[in-house]
């Protein structure tokens, strides 16, 4: 995700807090105008959780990306709500967002549907 949206955040990107990148490529924090910090994290998703939630205070943390990194905190039981967004054009193939989670079973509950005409959004909770 950040691979394909740095050249179109420019140097102001939206974010306003610090973001952490998971990667296998180490390189040096970026820090960008109006208060977004890049930090690139290489040793997993359980360090990037572990920064992002020591620079949030107690704010929330939001974890996004593409379905290999969502199904690693998935399968990790580290995600409480869950954001989808889908947008009506049929790619043909691509990775599957919710494959090889284990044979547990969760259930989620409606939280907030939000449908525009390029995407619906839709949050749901994870029932405990």
């Amino acid at each position: 995700m950040y691979d394909t949206g740095e050249e179109f955040w420019g140097d102001n990107p939206p974010f306003r807090t610090s973001v952490f990148v998971l990667t296998h490529r180490p390189r040096p924090a970026l820090v960008k105008e109006g208060g977004t910090t890049f930090t690139f994290v290489t040793d997993g998703i359980h360090s990037a959780l572990d920064q992002a939630r020591a620079a949030a205070g107690d704010r929330n943390v939001d974890i996004a990306g593409g379905a290999s990194t969502v199904q690693q905190y998935l399968r990790e039981g580290l995600i409480d709500e869950l954001q989808l967004h889908v947008v009506p054009v049929l790619l043909g193939e691509g990775l599957r967002l919710f494959e090889g989670l284990g044979a547990g079973r969760r259930n989620l509950e409606p939280v907030r549907v939000v449908d525009t005409p390029l995407a619906t959004h839709v949050k749901y909770r994870f029932v405990k």
